[in-house]
C-alpha cells in the first residue's frame, strides 16, 4: 500500500502529466484550454475525468441541488442523446439520479475503463489514451448544443 503523501504524489504526478500532454491540444474553437479543469460555461454542468485504483472514467454530470432544474438539465441533455452518440462514437451509461461520493443526488452520463490504476504507472499511457479523445470530443458535443441549454440558466 503507499502512503497518503506516496497516493497524492501519484495523482498529482498523472494529472500533470495528462495536462501537459493534452495542452498541446485546441479546443473545438481553436482555443488553449484546460482539460483537466474542463468549465461548461453553465452552473452545475460539469465534464469530469476520474482515475482511481481500479478504473478510470468521463463523465458529464449535472449537480443542480434543485431536483426539477436538474431533471430539465436531463431531459435536455436526454433530447441530445444521439448528438452525443455521434461525437462519442459509442454508448455510455445514463443515471437521471445517482449519489456522488458525498452523497449528493445528480445526474451522470459517463463511460469507465476497469482494470485500470493511477497508482501504476505502466497504466498511465492507456488511461490518458482512454479519457483523451472522450474528453475533446465531449468538448466537441458541447460546442454544438450549449445553446440549447441557455433557456435553462
Amino acid at each position: 500500500m503507499y502512503s497518503r503523501a506516496e497516493t497524492a504524489q501519484l495523482k498529482q504526478g498523472f494529472w500533470t502529466a495528462f495536462g501537459r500532454y493534452l495542452s498541446l491540444f485546441p479546443n473545438s474553437e481553436g482555443q488553449k484550454i484546460n482539460w483537466v479543469n474542463y468549465h461548461t460555461g453553465y452552473k452545475d454542468v460539469y465534464f469530469r475525468m476520474e482515475a482511481g485504483p481500479k478504473k478510470a472514467s468521463v463523465a458529464i454530470e449535472l449537480t443542480h441541488s434543485d431536483e426539477l432544474l436538474r431533471g430539465l438539465y436531463y431531459e435536455k441533455l436526454e433530447s441530445c442523446r444521439l448528438l452525443l452518440f455521434n461525437a462519442l462514437e459509442e454508448k455510455w451509461s445514463w443515471e437521471p439520479d445517482t449519489l456522488d461520493e458525498s452523497g449528493k443526488t445528480i445526474s451522470r452520463v459517463y463511460t469507465e475503463l476497469p482494470g485500470v490504476s493511477i497508482y501504476n504507472q505502466s497504466d498511465w499511457p492507456a488511461i490518458i489514451s482512454f479519457l483523451k479523445p472522450r474528453i475533446i470530443a465531449l468538448d466537441i458535443f458541447w460546442n454544438e448544443v450549449k445553446d440549447l441549454f441557455e433557456e435553462l440558466r
